[in-house]
């Protein structure tokens, strides 16, 4: 027997205990990879100094932890009840142009997404917490109002059930999503000079919409900001 067959016959108390052993290790890669790129990278920082860390910043990225859990149960629950279907068999082509068009869905949604959390009252009872990193650290990524983190979880959990996505494409696009977001909360450029002209969105273009609020609300690329006009 496979691994995905394995994990497709897990018990609800195993879902449950993967759930929180796979989120809990996102979590530490995601710190892992910036601190370990924060003390090899010669480039100098994009801020003078990294953004504190406070307890209500750890409380919050729990939160957001323990939420993700609980999205990937909903996750699951969806697709024992057969509104979510994956498969199991794809060639390496198909599961690359998988996970690419998920990308790109889920990167105009997300623009969209973030666009909306900037109007003033949204912004004022959601997403200020954020903003109040505008130099980041290690848990920037993480620092989000819990309707933030359901609502992108839910976001996503649309999009991986309006087609029977490959299983390693939605696992691909999950550790894609990890490290792109990891990478644009670093405070020095991890990207080279070229990818600005790449439509990829880099570290410095996350970086200077912290510092820019109404300006650069992509994340994988800068397609959207630049076709709305929104690009820095």
């Amino acid at each position: 027997m496979n691994l995905i067959a394995i994990i497709e016959n897990f018990s609800t108390k195993t879902w449950i205990i993967f759930s929180l052993i796979s989120n809990v290790f996102l979590f530490l890669l995601s710190i892992s990879l910036y601190v370990f790129i924060d003390k090899s990278c010669r480039k100098n920082k994009l801020q003078p100094l990294d953004h504190p860390i406070n307890r209500s910043d750890i409380y919050l990225s729990i939160l957001t932890v323990s939420l993700n859990c609980l999205l990937m149960l909903l996750a699951v629950y969806l697709w024992k009840q057969g509104f979510l279907n994956w498969k199991t068999h794809h060639s390496v082509i198909t599961t690359s142009l998988e996970t690419l068009a998920i990308i790109f869905i889920m990167d105009f949604l997300m623009y969209v997404f973030h666009y909306v959390a900037h109007t003033p009252i949204i912004y004022k009872l959601l997403h200020r917490k954020h903003h109040e990193h505008n130099s980041t650290n290690y848990l920037s990524l993480f620092v989000l109002h819990p309707f933030e983190t359901v609502g992108f979880g839910l976001m996503m959990i649309v999009v991986f059930s309006s087609y029977s996505f490959s299983v390693y494409a939605l696992s691909l696009y999950i550790i894609i999503n990890l490290i792109w977001g990891t990478l644009g909360h670093l405070n020095r450029e991890f990207f080279p000079k070229w990818a600005d002209y790449s439509f990829l969105g880099t570290t410095k273009f996350h970086n200077q919409h912290h510092q820019y609020e109404s300006r650069n609300f992509g994340f994988y690329t800068s397609i959207w900001d630049r076709l709305f006009g929104t690009y820095k």
